[in-house]
């Protein structure tokens, strides 16, 4: 939240210079009368100017709509960006003709620029908003990828009755395969190492 406290000679018109200090529209505000305009004694003396605390009311999905939106432009991305709701925030869908620079080596581009798109979009607000970013439908895919992976790990662990390391994941990739895993009762799995070379661990359960 972003506030401006302005004195003029009208309400009107500290609520105008504060509007003109914040750069931001009437209907995105909130005004507090502090003090009201008085004329003192015979209109001259004791002349007081009005006082107004004007809050601009941040949305957070706007803010970061319109970084994502500089960002491709600036990348020379012809795409378009739909916003909706999901079930843990709010998902910006990125589409457009070849997106893969926008996806990266498996998603690190599109993880980096969601974490920048939270950064910008939480950086004046109170209460967090969670944003996901997603192109191609690159997440589900990604997702059941990773799900295959899971399930043939598992079966192989169990197998050769020995714990395997998968390569290094991001913590959200680590979320799905934990997840999937869990409601299986013959393999636990576990993390190791340190971020960002942060790993799974695949064992058999012992009975």
């Amino acid at each position: 939240m972003k506030k401006v406290v302005a004195t003029a000679k009208t309400i009107d018109d500290a609520v105008q210079k504060a509007l003109q200090e914040l750069a931001v529209p009437r209907d995105k505000v909130s005004v507090r009368v502090l003090e009201e305009p008085s004329k003192g004694l015979f209109g001259l003396i004791g002349t007081r100017d009005a006082k107004v605390e004007v809050e601009y009311n941040i949305d957070p999905v706007e803010q970061g709509l319109a970084f994502l939106k500089e960002v491709l432009k600036n990348m020379n991305v012809n795409a378009r960006v739909e916003s909706r709701h999901a079930e843990d925030g709010i998902l910006f869908d990125i589409q457009g003709d070849n997106l893969g620079i926008i996806i990266g080596r498996r998603g690190q581009t599109l993880d980096s620029l969601q974490y920048l798109v939270n950064v910008v979009a939480n950086r004046h607000v109170d209460k967090h908003v969670r944003i996901t970013l997603d192109a191609e439908n690159y997440r589900l895919r990604r997702k059941e990828t990773l799900e295959h992976l899971a399930e043939r790990t598992a079966q192989k662990a169990l197998h050769t009755k020995r714990e395997i390391r998968l390569e290094p994941m991001s913590a959200a990739e680590r979320k799905i395969i934990h997840a999937f895993l869990q409601k299986r009762p013959d393999v636990v799995t576990y993390s190791e190492g340190e971020e960002p070379h942060r790993y799974i661990v695949i064992a058999p359960k012992e009975a």
